[in-house]
């Protein structure tokens, strides 16, 4: 199967927009992607790994979690969700994407299975497993697993972590998770197992506890929490990202340079640090620290795609990420002006675009411009312009991404800020600005 036919095959199958749509493949189960990973050899079994789930932050530190493994001379799976420009970039081996080839190969064996299945699977649980199969495939020493949606019924939980990583805990996906941060917490808190190293992020009192409880329920080997047991000890905007400075209860690591934007991702480089001393049960070298943060990207976070004007791009989907972002571009940008939103974003429960423009600091902007997502679930731009207006912002709606970046750039000037945000869909459309 070749790359082209492979996507064609996995959008036969169920997936998040059909999902939404009021498609569902059954209750929430595991049983599909045991029965074909169980087909495929039980790949996940055959090296350790470190899971992470969180509502904001599990991308960017599941790729410094792999970064600091690998600079540990351990070859590293990483798997992610979703990606910016293409599929491939959800499989990693040592940072390198799956080819297009292997990536056919793949999905091919996947379908040839899957008529021996009790029931069709997933569009992600066919793809989580490709994941596992490929990391076994190639021999890595270790995977770092980001979950996909939630933690208890998500297709990755089918495997144990060594280590579980809880980065944030806000409101998104709902429909899915519950209504309150303590339900979010719950069923983010299932894919700790017995025995392994919890690490917890900046989360607040109410979802931590759930978390705790449910460690303590399974009988998780430790728990360790941002704040408490690890912590920034110095946090400032350098030229081109950041000094960090992290204490841990096994050492203190200085002055590392972290070629990422905003604060928010120097608490989850600080997550990453913990997460991978409880992986080795030791301190990390912290020669190796720097040189694996030196070459850490979180593509569509923050990521600088164009000067004059600085085009700026964040898959922000929800008010606590909007929130991160605004912070980030008042540190770092605030004498940039004047400053464009090019915002668009899917439906679903609880996705307000006034809140998510309010907390993105849409009122100091100059033009809100409303797209649509390249996608089923886009949110009507038009709602997104109202929305802007009733803050009391001018707004505008174009077409597509592509015709919103280039009037934003327009409207920006050779000195101002475009910021693309509100779905990783629409970062990925911007990406070649």
């Amino acid at each position: 199967m070749n790359f082209d036919a492979a996507v064609e095959f996995l959008d036969e199958h169920i997936n998040m927009e059909k999902m939404l749509a009021g498609e569902r493949a059954t209750a929430p189960t595991l049983e599909r992607i045991r029965e074909l990973l169980r087909l495929l050899g039980d790949p996940e079994q055959q090296y350790p790994i470190v899971h992470v789930t969180g509502t904001n932050g599990k991308t960017s530190t599941s790729r410094a979690i792999g970064r600091l493994l690998m600079a540990h001379d351990l070859t590293v799976g990483t798997y992610t969700s979703p990606h910016v420009v293409s599929l491939t970039e959800r499989i990693l081996r040592d940072d390198v994407p799956i080819t297009r080839d292997d990536f056919g190969s793949l999905i091919g064996q996947l379908a040839r299975l899957e008529p021996l299945l009790a029931e069709r699977p997933t569009w992600f649980e066919l793809m989580t497993a490709a994941a596992y199969a490929h990391f076994a495939d190639t021999a890595v020493n270790a995977a770092v697993i980001e979950v996909g949606l939630g933690g208890t019924w998500d297709a990755t939980n089918a495997a144990d972590g060594a280590v579980a990583v809880v980065t944030s805990v806000g409101l998104d996906h709902l429909e899915f998770l519950g209504d309150t941060a303590e339900d979010v917490a719950a069923e983010k808190s299932g894919i700790i197992k017995a025995g392994a190293d919890v690490v917890v992020g900046y989360v607040d009192d109410g979802p931590r506890r759930v978390i705790d409880e449910r460690a303590r329920e399974v009988g998780a080997a430790s728990i360790v929490h941002a704040g408490e047991d690890f912590a920034l000890t110095s946090d400032r905007v350098a030229i081109g990202g950041r000094l960090v400075s992290v204490r841990t209860p096994r050492a203190r690591y200085d002055e590392i340079f972290l070629p990422l934007h905003g604060g928010h991702q120097s608490e989850n480089l600080a997550c990453a640090i913990a997460a991978t001393e409880a992986f080795f049960d030791r301190p990390l070298n912290e020669e190796l620290v720097l040189a694996a943060t030196a070459g850490l990207t979180s593509p569509g976070r923050l990521e600088v795609v164009g000067r004059n004007p600085l085009v700026i791009l964040d898959g922000t989907k929800n008010e606590m990420g909007a929130a991160a972002v605004k912070h980030a571009l008042d540190e770092e940008w605030s004498t940039v002006s004047p400053r464009v939103l090019v915002v668009g974003m899917l439906q679903g429960k609880g996705k307000d675009p006034e809140r998510l423009l309010d907390a993105l600091g849409a009122t100091s902007a100059e033009l809100v411009i409303a797209v649509p997502a390249p996608s089923p679930r886009t949110m009507d731009p038009e709602a997104i312009a109202a929305a802007a207006l009733d803050l009391g912002v001018n707004a505008e709606v174009a077409g597509t991404v592509d015709e919103g970046v280039a009037r934003a750039k327009f409207v920006a000037g050779a000195d101002g800020l475009v910021l693309v945000a509100g779905s990783l869909y629409v970062a990925g459309a911007a990406t070649h600005h």
